[in-house]
């Protein structure tokens, strides 16, 4: 998992309250058990026609869009049923951060165990980006994880807030499973310096 310390780019705007997670990635997706070429499939029920040729309406599919790591979404992102799938799609397609009012925890949390960071923003603060994306589309947003702060294209800079142990993954670019192994020199060197004692078992008279 890359690391993530600070981010600048462009944003894609697809303001809808409670897109769900088959929204996200559509339940006939979810048999795939690896992440390669999820990113394809990411809101694809919007993203293609019933043909499966691109649909030139919806906002991923405009080239000006491409190359953008940013997604300021409506509120309650990522609600309805649990499924991994649905960051591996934004993170598969592209997207290192996405902004919103609100998530739905259960995808809140798969979002951090895989190298996506949601960014809570007050109602306030959503606005104002919504209306400098309007003013200037090719504006940039700056995140720091480190400081946990977002800039906007306007310069308002606002604190967003992300649990320790989740920022510490991300920082250093491990998922849980990676977080464990790193401690495994320091396990080593204890059992080491602690042996087990030895069973010893009464002989039998």
């Amino acid at each position: 998992m890359e690391p993530f310390k600070t981010l600048r780019s462009k944003v894609v705007t697809l303001l809808i309250n409670d897109i769900d997670t088959d929204q996200i990635i559509p339940a006939r997706y979810l048999k795939a058990t690896d992440k390669i070429g999820m990113g394809d499939h990411l809101f694809a029920d919007w993203r293609y026609r019933p043909d499966g040729s691109p649909n030139p309406g919806f906002v991923l599919n405009r080239p000006e869009m491409q190359g953008r790591e940013i997604l300021l979404a409506g509120d309650n992102f990522g609600c309805g049923s649990s499924r991994e799938h649905a960051p591996w799609a934004l993170v598969g397609y592209g997207f290192r951060a996405v902004i919103s009012t609100s998530f739905a925890d259960i995808f809140r949390n798969n979002a951090l165990k895989n190298g996506l960071l949601p960014v809570v923003v007050s109602a306030d603060a959503h606005q104002e980006l919504v209306a400098d994306l309007k003013h200037d589309p090719a504006g940039e947003v700056a995140i720091n994880l480190a400081a946990q702060t977002i800039t906007f294209p306007g310069g308002r800079t606002e604190r967003f807030p992300i649990d320790s142990f989740s920022k510490h993954c991300l920082l250093e670019g491990v998922d849980q499973l990676g977080y464990l192994q790193s401690w495994l020199p320091r396990i080593k060197a204890y059992e080491a310096e602690h042996p087990a004692p030895v069973q010893t078992t009464a002989r039998s008279r």
